[in-house]
């Protein structure tokens, strides 16, 4: 049998369920996956000259890599050409151990950077919009990522800039793309799972969600915790939120990031502001973490500014391979 799969990209913030979505699909003997793949994102950001700090010197690396693509006979047209049959190759050479693959899922959060190259490059691709209430995500990355302590600075990217990225390539690129949101996928899962069926257009009997715990995504990345945690689509990711946002602090700075967020494009990943707001507001008060979120925030901006996370990685090298990074 000829093996040519097709990409399958799951667009979302992290600790938006995204695991869970990829679990159910790779349930189908048509989709193959692998936990995130990530490759994608050096190949698009070699271009941007500010994207990325290295010792060989990124900056430099890129303008010259833009100054040969405009050597090119079709310029950034051969690229994108070229950047595509890479990936179509390791896709179909990661899919077509198994023989009955229709598609290559690759979902990795931080596409949230680059969907819309990755929409130019891959025109015939799969897309899945991805949505979360944002006080669940919020929690969860403090949850998860931070083990229950303050850890947002270092998310700032996905929770601004890759929110910013994802409506916009959503509002321009809807008609082709599927939007999925958690709650409703666990609420009312055969609905939802219908919905993806058709959109991919799969047999009734495609996925099974009663054997979830049957699906092994080779490799380090993902949720490290929603897999051993949930053998079943379950709501309880729903309302766990409000034991985390607790304090006035963590309160205060979700309150005001729903308000960054806004009525309009809340309204297009199919949340009302009023109705988050109210609940934050009338969900359980503590002074737990409160002392540490203080500290924490002081040191979020210091991390921003400084990279402390980089500089104890140099001191911890041997003084030959410590260098400048641009």
């Amino acid at each position: 049998m000829h093996c040519s799969p097709k990409p399958i990209f799951i667009f979302s913030l992290p600790r938006s369920g995204s695991t869970l979505l990829q679990r159910i699909l790779a349930t189908s003997s048509a989709i193959t996956t692998a936990s995130e793949p990530w490759i994608l994102l050096p190949l698009l950001h070699m271009r941007n000259e500010n994207s990325t700090f290295a010792e060989y010197g990124h900056r430099a690396a890129a303008s010259a890599i833009n100054d040969f693509i405009g050597l090119l006979p079709n310029g950034e047209d051969d690229f994108a050409h070229e950047i595509r049959e890479l990936t179509l190759r390791l896709y179909k050479l990661a899919a077509c151990k198994n023989p009955a693959s229709v598609y290559f899922l690759d979902k990795t959060p931080r596409y949230h950077l680059i969907c819309e190259q990755i929409i130019e490059i891959f025109p015939d691709a799969k897309f899945i919009f991805l949505w979360r209430n944002p006080l669940s995500v919020v929690a969860s990355i403090i949850d998860t990522f931070g083990r229950g302590s303050w850890q947002l600075y270092d998310y700032k990217i996905d929770l601004f800039n890759g929110l910013e990225s994802l409506i916009s390539c959503h509002e321009k690129h809807k008609d082709k793309a599927l939007s999925v949101n958690f709650e409703t996928l666990v609420a009312t899962p055969e609905d939802e799972l219908s919905r993806l069926l058709q959109f991919l257009a799969l047999p009734d009997d495609a996925f099974d969600i009663a054997n979830l715990t049957a699906v092994k995504l080779n490799g380090r990345m993902g949720d490290p915790t929603g897999p051993e945690h949930y053998e079943t689509i379950s709501h309880v990711p729903i309302e766990k939120w409000s034991k985390t946002l607790c304090n006035p602090i963590r309160k205060r700075w979700t309150r005001n990031y729903v308000r960054w967020i806004g009525h309009d494009r809340l309204k297009q990943m199919g949340y009302q502001i009023d109705d988050l707001i109210e609940a934050l507001n009338e969900s359980p008060t503590s002074l737990q973490h409160i002392g540490t979120d203080s500290l924490r925030l002081l040191y979020g901006t210091l991390q921003a500014v400084a990279e402390i996370r980089i500089l104890k990685r140099k001191l911890g090298l041997p003084w030959r391979y410590v260098h400048g990074h641009t």
